[in-house]
């Protein structure tokens, strides 16, 4: 039995997966923790299945499927596979570098109220991923960045506070301290958690589902710690709303948008008055056909 279980969702991302699987088989070869890596191709065409059946490892477990059932679906697969007591979602899409799973480990072993953890998730840019530092999409909070308020004043002192709810600006990166949520690209649970809750809610098939799991972890009073002692970098939009092909592009900008709507009738659409709701729905399908 592995004390941590390492699940990675490959699709169509051949030449990068192999990057990231070689650079995590790489990583935990001097790891105390006995660690399982179990990767879930959702259905890649581009060689990705060829690829992953050349690789040798004893650590790694591999589920092929006939076809891209999503990524909660996909991910939940391996979930119930995993036999670790802490589980690492992690994207294809991310390079790992020098990271201590032992210490991360140790991290939740030393402090029981925390929940889920994610480290400093930078892109090619040297730029932390905005994703990977979150707070929940309040009313509040996204009226402030999509109307650029947290653009304008998230950094400046107890306006970040105000302001830059939504990626809460107002913290130091540098330090450990609690947010919302991590996106989907490193994060790490505690695996009787997960079970607890089911993993991913399927309802979305991709976008959406990470901030959705933080929100459920945080109402049973866990908490979700950033930790930049250790980083990993994020090539990010290698196969979804930035790539150059128009169609993949335009069907993840629509996964994209519908998860906001998942996301809100979930957890906001009963606090807030029918009129508000309708405000909500329109400025996300306006959105969504704008972009």
């Amino acid at each position: 039995m592995a004390n941590l279980s390492v699940i990675i969702l490959s699709y169509n991302t051949s030449s990068i997966t192999k990057k990231n699987l070689l650079s995590l088989l790489k990583t935990i070869n001097n790891v105390k923790n006995e660690i399982e890596v179990i990767v879930v191709d959702n259905g890649s065409t581009d060689g990705s299945v060829e690829m992953l059946k050349n690789l040798k490892s004893s650590s790694l477990k591999i589920i092929f499927n006939k076809k891209n059932l999503g990524y909660p679906k996909g991910n939940n697969q391996a979930l119930k596979l995993a036999t670790g007591k802490y589980v690492l979602f992690l994207n294809s899409d991310v390079i790992i570098d020098k990271l201590d799973f032992d210490i991360l480990i140790a991290y939740f072993e030393n402090h029981k109220s925390v929940g889920a953890l994610t480290v400093k998730v930078i892109l090619p840019t040297g730029k932390i991923d905005p994703a990977s530092h979150r707070g929940f999409p309040t009313l509040w909070n996204s009226f402030c960045y999509f109307f650029g308020l947290e653009k304008i004043f998230g950094k400046m002192g107890i306006f970040g506070k105000v302001f830059g709810g939504y990626h809460l600006t107002n913290l130091d990166l540098s330090k450990i301290h609690e947010i919302d949520s991590p996106s989907g690209a490193f994060y790490l649970a505690r695996k009787k958690i997960l079970d607890k809750l089911g993993g991913f809610d399927e309802k979305f098939f991709m976008y959406g589902e990470d901030l959705d799991l933080s929100f459920r972890i945080k109402e049973l009073d866990y908490k979700i710690i950033y930790y930049p002692k250790f980083q990993v970098t994020h090539l990010k939009y290698s196969s979804g709303l930035k790539t150059e092909d128009l169609k993949t592009r335009k069907t993840t900008n629509n996964y994209f948008y519908d998860a906001m709507k998942i996301f809100y009738k979930k957890h906001y659409y009963n606090q807030n008055p029918f009129f508000v709701n309708k405000l909500v729905y329109f400025f996300i399908n306006f959105k969504k056909n704008l972009a």
